[in-house]
């Protein structure tokens, strides 16, 4: 067994043919500094080359499997002049995304806990997503003037419906029952359960030969410590798919809150207070958002309906830079200053509003990077048939 310090960023732990990688910054809740990205990645690469390690397994320490990334920092850097910090960052975890999305060997991300921002991209496109009963899981990017990214134009964009128009947008949380339900885990396990499933997983490793250690038998594994339909709470968006289809199908953002609205005039007449009191919720998330966050958000989950996870991604580091580079607005900024300095949680978006953004301003977060600004994702060969096809 590979040996750590408990004050490593990352607890690696090598037990057998199962490699266990552990966020270990539980006190800012694993969120990933640009240290803990560098180490993911190269242990990712170290392990597919490593004939003896069979099975990855990512978790987190403390009530967080990982919180985002460390907006602080970048934040920090802003303030001392360096805009290229944020944009570094940005680099190395949507190569490590795509590392893992197009991963060769199998990963059980066990998401016991916070996954938000990137947390979810390094989880979510991995083959094996187990949640429990203590999992939350949300992109609350819009609120912090930024967007949904790290893959997630192609991961929501595959869920049921417009449920990821809705979950992107409003930044709504979901727990784990509900992640199984959508699709975004493939597994619940109760957290009790969690040691003996790990247990499990590295003893049967052990006893297998690497042909036979396949996803049918990992699933097999895991299925055994899993619960089949945990029950959603009542007040599931889940239960809302109807309005969450007929509004969040609409062309705008606009038009996504107008539908809004006249559904909860609705609710309203007909004396359905708890239907009405998720729409009043729900417009609320959308009015609280940065206007421009929301008008990036729609916009780059639509194209992702038709782009493959490369393409997704490439995009989304465009955006990401054009809105470090704060030529149009500095929402991001501003919501760092907010939300993550100051903590007034009193953001003053510019533009104001919906209104007062044309389709040019949006065009310009979409367009392509100057020169050798363009995102230039590894090569990657010799995939495995389930690599780049996990959701």
């Amino acid at each position: 067994m590979a040996s750590f310090q408990l004050d490593d960023q990352v607890l690696v732990q090598e037990t057998m043919f199962v490699r266990t990688l552990t966020l270990n910054r539980p006190r800012q809740l694993n969120t990933l500094s640009l240290e803990m990205i560098s180490q993911l990645s190269e242990l990712f690469l170290a392990y597919e080359d490593d004939a003896n390690a069979k099975l990855i397994i990512l978790k987190g320490r403390g009530r967080a499997f990982c919180a985002g990334g460390n907006l602080a920092a970048v934040h920090r850097h802003f303030l001392e002049g360096n805009l290229k910090y944020g944009e570094k960052v940005s680099q190395k975890i949507i190569n490590l995304t795509y590392l893992i999305a197009t991963y060769s060997k199998p990963q059980v991300s066990i998401l016991n806990g916070i996954a938000m921002g990137a947390g979810v991209g390094i989880s979510v496109h991995g083959k094996f997503r187990v949640a429990t009963e203590n999992s939350i899981f949300a992109t609350p990017e819009n609120g912090l003037g930024f967007f949904p990214n790290v893959g997630a134009s192609y991961f929501l964009s595959r869920l049921p419906g417009f449920f990821g128009e809705y979950l992107g947008l409003t930044g709504a949380r979901l727990d784990g029952a509900e992640m199984l339900a959508c699709g975004l885990a493939t597994h619940f396990v109760p957290s009790a359960k969690l040691p003996l499933l790990e247990k499990a997983l590295i003893s049967r490793a052990a006893s297998v030969t690497s042909s036979s250690f396949d996803l049918a038998f990992i699933s097999a594994i895991i299925d055994e410590h899993s619960l089949r339909q945990p029950a959603l709470n009542e007040k599931s968006a889940l239960h809302k798919m109807d309005v969450i289809d007929k509004c969040f199908s609409r062309p705008t953002v606009e038009e996504i809150l107008s539908a809004l609205e006249r559904e909860a005039a609705e609710a309203h007449m007909a004396d359905d207070d708890h239907r009405h009191e998720w729409l009043a919720l729900t417009i609320l998330l959308l009015k609280k958002a940065s206007p421009m966050s929301l008008k990036i958000c729609l916009r780059s989950i639509r194209e992702g309906r038709v782009q493959a996870i490369d393409e997704c991604l490439v995009r989304e580091y465009r955006i990401t830079s054009h809105i470090l580079q704060g030529q149009i607005s500095k929402d991001f900024r501003e919501g760092c200053r907010a939300i993550v300095w100051d903590k007034d949680k009193k953001p003053k978006w510019k533009p104001s509003s919906l209104e007062l953004i044309t389709d040019h301003m949006v065009d310009h977060y979409f367009s392509k990077l100057d020169g050798d600004e363009e995102l230039k994702l590894p090569q990657r060969s010799n995939l495995a048939a389930f690599a780049n096809a996990k959701l």
